[in-house]
């Protein structure tokens, strides 16, 4: 038995783009057969994108969906010798091998397709549903296993393949069936949504699923951006022993070539897992990069404040997009300190954006005048706070209203989860870079960012981050000498808390009995409950822990529950 040869087609499509997912299908099918593969896998879902959501409630969807399938099925005839695989949603009853039982809702599959010789000759149905985190799969599909469908494997090049989608490989009984079928190598499709070591945990549980069933699995995988969830690729193959033998990138679309020898080894380049700061930094960038690529914006405007959370998504905002296509307004109050005047302009400097300055001073005595006589005999309080907020947040949207480009917030996850963040201020914009970034991590990624070999727009290389901004308090600069820590417990406490309290589910008796003090645990606690509306109202943003405010995180506003 000779070596086979196997491309990953580690791609990036678009949610609802049919035709320009296909074609990036059959562009990676026609590199996958110059390459000499026998076999090509595409991701779960990379005809439709993922996740298509309600989409998949429409028919005409669904048609579109079949029709494209045959006719990419059609179009890959001329390959000769290549098998391809790929995911797609596959209407009930009207694939081939599958039957349906009598069903209102919901009616279709979350398929895998073979296709070859220019015909869809085999399908297989998912078979486990994940109804948790970001994933709400019962509510769209059908499970192959409940309706009675059959395991699918097919021979590509004198080699059985077994077919596995996502979910249905951290299980036994899939893999199992698949053997009993006759599989020698299961392949595994994926369109599984990034967080900060994900990575690790996937390759774990796969490389136990493949010493388990003794076969050899490789691992297709999604990279991109969808809205508020990210795809990291890092497709891989292991072993029938579990060792990871080939990995491919981090972010980046390719094809992952894999070369399975007569015993089952495994050949192909093996990439480095980056570390955490760097994960996190290309998701953020994958993300701000596809949100606005894939729905159209020509470009970004942040509003610039000299603090670390803007400065922080600006340098983001330039690695996704170029400096040419960032815009920075600076917006100062009768608080800007000086400094966060001059290190505003200078990390715009370094980055080579458009810097500009609209004074919000004249703006906010106008409200204060409008407002004297029902504020009247009142002391100023946040409500004045807030109103410098919304000036700027009013100022970035008209800007972004004449210019056509999205304005990204600046607010992070601590901020989110406590309410230190104005409804409609800074809050408001289109898309928000860091609301799943705790303050703690944004100080990691801003000093990580500085020690990478950065190239500034004068040519040099250094920090873009000024270092002031870095190590000074941090500050609204809403109020004379405000400090965060002012109405807020240690940003290395307060974030302890909340990943315990919002990403682990503990109770507040089990985070004091960890050792912190009742009275923070208590006050971290209630602004979390309180913030709930506050939160419904944000923009989307990019997900980069298991557990982030949206998709994640759906509690009552209205709600008794303190424990």
């Amino acid at each position: 038995m000779s070596t086979v040869r196997v491309a990953l087609a580690q791609i990036n499509p678009t949610v609802g783009d049919l035709a320009g997912n296909a074609k990036m299908i059959a562009d990676a099918a026609r590199e996958a057969h110059a390459g000499g593969a026998a076999l090509m896998i595409a991701p779960e879902l990379a005809l439709s994108g993922y996740p298509p959501e309600d989409l998949l409630l429409r028919p005409a969807f669904m048609q579109g969906c079949t029709d494209t399938l045959h006719a990419l099925a059609r179009e890959l005839a001329p390959f000769e010798g290549l098998t391809v695989l790929l995911g797609h949603p596959a209407p009930a009853g009207e694939a081939p091998q599958l039957r349906t039982r009598s069903v209102a809702a919901p009616a279709c599959f979350n398929a895998a397709s073979v296709l070859s010789q220019g015909r869809v000759v085999a399908t297989y149905a998912k078979r486990e549903l994940p109804n948790y985190q970001v994933f709400d799969e019962r509510r769209y599909f059908l499970s192959g296993r409940d309706a009675g469908q059959p395991p699918v494997v097919f021979e590509a090049a004198g080699r059985r393949f077994g077919v596995l989608v996502c979910e249905d490989a951290w299980f036994e009984e899939p893999a199992a069936a698949a053997m009993r079928a006759g599989a020698q190598v299961l392949c595994v499709l994926n369109a599984s949504p990034f967080h900060i070591d994900k990575s690790e945990e996937r390759e774990a549980r796969m490389s136990a699923r493949a010493r388990h069933t003794g076969a050899p699995l490789l691992f297709a995988h999604l990279v991109g951006g969808q809205d508020e969830v990210v795809f990291d690729g890092a497709s891989f193959a292991a072993d029938a022993q579990g060792r990871v033998a080939v990995r491919g990138r981090s972010f980046e679309p390719e094809l992952v070539w894999v070369d399975i020898d007569a015993d089952g080894g495994l050949s192909g380049i093996c990439h480095e897992t980056p570390a955490l700061e760097e994960q996190a930094w290309k998701a953020l960038v994958t993300g701000v990069r596809d949100y606005l690529g894939k729905n159209g914006f020509p470009g970004a405007i942040i509003g610039l404040s000299g603090g670390i959370d803007s400065a922080l998504v600006l340098a983001i905002a330039v690695d996704a997009l170029g400096a040419n296509r960032v815009r920075t307004v600076m917006m100062p109050s009768p608080y800007t300190a000086d400094i966060s005047w001059l290190d505003a302009r200078d990390m715009a400097q370094r980055l080579g954006v458009r810097y500009d300055e609209i004074a919000i001073a004249p703006m906010f005595d106008a409200f204060r005048a409008s407002l004297a006589q029902e504020f009247r005999g009142l002391p100023e309080d946040a409500t004045e706070e807030n109103i410098q907020a919304r000036i700027r947040g009013t100022l970035l949207m008209a800007l972004s209203n004449k210019h056509g480009s999205i304005v990204l917030t600046t607010g992070n996850k601590s901020e989110m989860a406590t309410g230190y963040c104005t409804l409609y201020g800074d809050m408001a914009g289109g898309f928000a870079v860091i609301k799943d970034v705790a303050k703690t991590l944004v100080y990691r990624l801003a000093r990580w960012k500085n020690t990478q070999p950065n190239r500034r727009a004068d040519g040099s290389t250094g920090p873009v981050i000024p270092e002031r901004i870095i190590t000074r308090a941090p500050s609204a600069e809403l109020r004379p000498d405000q400090t965060d820590q002012d109405s807020l417990p240690p940003y290395d406490v307060l974030d302890a808390i909340l990943a315990r309290y919002m990403e682990e589910d503990q109770s507040i008796e089990q985070i004091v009995a960890a050792g912190f003090a009742r009275t923070d645990v208590e006050r971290v606690t209630r602004l979390i409950k309180v913030n709930e509306y506050k939160r419904r109202q944000a923009p989307v943003g990019i997900r980069i822990t298991h557990r982030a405010f949206g998709r994640d995180w759906r509690y009552p506003i209205t709600s008794k529950f303190r424990a």
